[in-house]
C-alpha cells in the first residue's frame, strides 16, 4: 500500500443541489429542481367555483387539468399581482405516496442555482413572513437570503384552502 504524500489532502465533497429561484412579494424563494417539471407563461386560468383564494384556477396542460395555487396567498400575503413576468411553475410532489402535479403562480422566475448543503442554515424561529414549517432552510447568496421551501408542507393538499389553526407566523 502506498502512502499519500503529506501535502496531498483528500478533497472535501459537499452535497450540491440545484434550486429554482423565484420572487414573490419582493422576497426570494427556491425549490429543489427535482420537483420542477416545467415553467410556463401565464395564460388563461379557468376559474373553479367555490375554491379558496389560494387556488387561482386550473390550466389544461397537454390534456391534463392542473390546479394552480397562488403561493403568495398561501403565505397569507394576499393575491399575487399579475405582470408580464408572472409565470406558473409546474411542480410534482408526492402525497401519500402518490405523485401530484400542481402549478404555482410566482411573480418572476430568477435562475437555477447550485447550493452546497453546508451553506443552508435552519429556518429562523421568528421574523419570517411565512410559517416556519414551510421553510426547509435559508441560504445566503451574495447580499440576499433565499428561503428554501419545504414543498411537502407548503403544498399539502388538505391545507391549500388557507391557513390552519396551528399557524405559527
Amino acid at each position: 500500500m502506498t502512502a499519500l504524500p503529506e501535502h496531498h489532502q483528500p478533497e472535501q465533497t459537499f452535497q450540491r443541489q440545484q434550486y429554482l429561484t423565484f420572487v414573490l412579494d419582493g422576497e426570494h424563494y427556491a425549490v429543489d429542481t427535482l420537483n420542477v417539471r416545467e415553467i410556463i407563461e401565464l395564460g388563461a386560468l379557468t376559474q373553479v367555483p367555490r375554491m379558496p383564494p389560494t387556488v387561482r384556477g386550473a390550466i389544461n396542460l397537454r390534456g391534463a387539468v392542473v390546479p394552480v395555487l397562488d403561493l403568495q396567498a398561501r403565505f397569507g400575503a394576499g393575491a399575487t399581482h399579475l405582470t408580464r413576468r408572472t409565470c406558473i411553475v409546474i411542480l410534482e410532489v408526492h402525497e401519500d405516496g402518490q405523485p401530484q402535479v400542481l402549478g404555482v403562480l410566482v411573480e418572476a422566475v430568477s435562475e437555477v442555482l447550485e447550493i452546497d448543503a453546508s451553506e443552508i442554515r435552519p429556518a429562523p424561529a421568528f421574523g419570517s413572513r411565512i410559517r416556519s414549517d414551510f421553510i426547509q432552510g435559508m441560504a445566503r447568496l451574495d447580499e440576499r437570503f433565499v428561503t428554501l421551501l419545504a414543498l411537502d408542507r407548503v403544498l399539502r393538499l388538505d391545507e391549500v384552502g388557507g391557513h390552519t389553526a396551528n399557524d405559527d407566523g
